[in-house]
């Protein structure tokens, strides 16, 4: 078992990375601002959840072998590039809510789960991040590298949770505000898929 303090210390460090500005903390923040604070809070566990497979990814060393093959990071690069081209176009097609309803997502809770799923597990730079930090705070001495693995993506997705959670709220609090203003509601939409194109931009220009 990782020591107390160690587990301190990766946790501070996981909310300083969270915090930082990178392609899931801003897939949050524009889906929560397009849809509203319940959108957001489900592709936050979409994204939590695909944190698993990466924790898994990791543990039982699947990470290093994508990382060893160009070909299986170009076709995941290359998926993931695509899921984020077709959700600009979406956000482009999306149009504004009648004045004066109560805004509500525009997919249901279990597509924008899903949206955050796909999202997580096709960017290869995510195994590649936990391939390189999960190792700083495993030490062999303290029993099994493979259950530290794990302790340690367990803390890395409490912590996801928590600062994306912030995120979606404070975002979709944003959305809702202005939620019966049509021009507002286009802008959102416009500004979602300029951050979705761009993502998709920065992912296909990635290298190993």
């Amino acid at each position: 078992m990782i020591d107390s303090h160690v587990l301190l210390a990766f946790f501070l460090t996981s909310a300083l990375l969270a915090l930082s500005p990178g392609p899931d903390n801003l897939f949050v923040l524009a889906q929560s601002a397009q849809n509203g604070r319940t959108a957001g809070l489900f592709v936050t566990l979409g994204l939590a959840t695909g944190l698993i497979g990466h924790t898994v990814a990791v543990a039982l060393g699947l990470a290093a072998i994508v990382h060893s093959s160009e070909l299986a990071f170009a076709i995941l690069k290359g998926l993931g590039a695509a899921y984020l081209l077709y959700l600009a176009w979406l956000a482009l097609r999306a149009g504004a809510s009648a004045s004066g309803q109560e805004r509500q997502p525009s997919l249901s809770r279990g597509n924008l789960y899903r949206r955050g799923i796909v999202m997580n597990l096709t960017n290869p730079k995510v195994s590649f991040f936990f391939m390189a930090f999960l190792p700083q705070f495993a030490d062999p001495r303290h029993g099994s590298m493979m259950v530290q693995f794990f302790q340690l993506g367990a803390v890395f997705i409490v912590v996801t949770l928590l600062v994306f959670g912030v995120i979606s709220h404070l975002a979709g609090g944003f959305g809702d505000k202005f939620s019966n203003s049509a021009l507002v509601q286009k802008v959102v939409n416009r500004i979602a898929a300029a951050v979705f194109f761009g993502l998709a931009m920065k992912l296909l220009l990635s290298e190993r």
